[in-house]
């Protein structure tokens, strides 16, 4: 609706509408580190999860895959043979 007065004050050539001023601060301030640690803490409880830190464990060893060597190949070995060359001057 403020809108559709603009404009009709726009074509009428008079002064728009006053616009009222914002209020003050009415927002709150936020701690977002704060709000994410209790969702964090929220969550691990409803998993049954302790609020301590995560379980680090050694990786075995010995059980990474075996990585074979890379095939070699040369241009020589990839480029298909040309046919002999033609003369083309001669009948």
């Amino acid at each position: 609706m403020a809108v559709a007065e603009l404009i009709a004050a726009k074509r009428e050539h008079r002064e728009p509408p006053a616009t009222p001023e914002p209020a003050g601060n009415s927002g709150q301030l936020v701690d977002l580190m704060a709000a994410l640690q209790e969702s964090v803490s929220k969550a691990q409880a409803s998993r049954g999860e302790d609020d301590g830190p995560a379980d680090v464990h050694e990786m075995p060893a010995g059980r990474t895959a075996k990585k074979k060597p890379a095939k070699v190949t040369t241009w020589r070995a990839r480029a298909t043979p040309c046919e002999p060359r033609r003369n083309l001057d001669a009948p």
